[in-house]
């Protein structure tokens, strides 16, 4: 059995490759060959990079936008509703100091 010393390389050499590997003519056999990187690994990178990454919350449908849109409303109402009251409070204490 021939056992040889893994070989690491950095993730900036496996971005480059996958991109590379993407964008050109050449088969992805002939990249990984010109690279001198065996093909199963240059699959393995395209596999592993060129995946989008998908996150575990649930995407957000137009019915989840519109209920957060009628909740930031109703809290931009109630702000404004605050702020004016306190601007009437402000302008009442300062009138009564004078």
């Amino acid at each position: 059995m021939n056992q040889e010393k893994q070989k690491i390389y950095s993730a900036e050499f496996r971005a480059s490759a996958v991109k590379l590997a993407n964008e050109s003519d050449q088969s992805i056999a002939q990249t990984a060959k010109d690279l001198g990187i065996n093909v199963n690994t240059l699959h393995t990178w395209i596999s592993k990079y060129s995946r989008p990454k998908t996150s575990d919350k649930a995407v957000r449908t137009d019915e989840h936008l519109y209920d957060e849109l009628k909740r930031l409303k109703k809290e931009v109402a109630r702000l404004t509703e605050e702020r004016d009251l306190l601007k009437k409070a402000a302008a009442y204490f300062a009138r009564e100091q004078r």
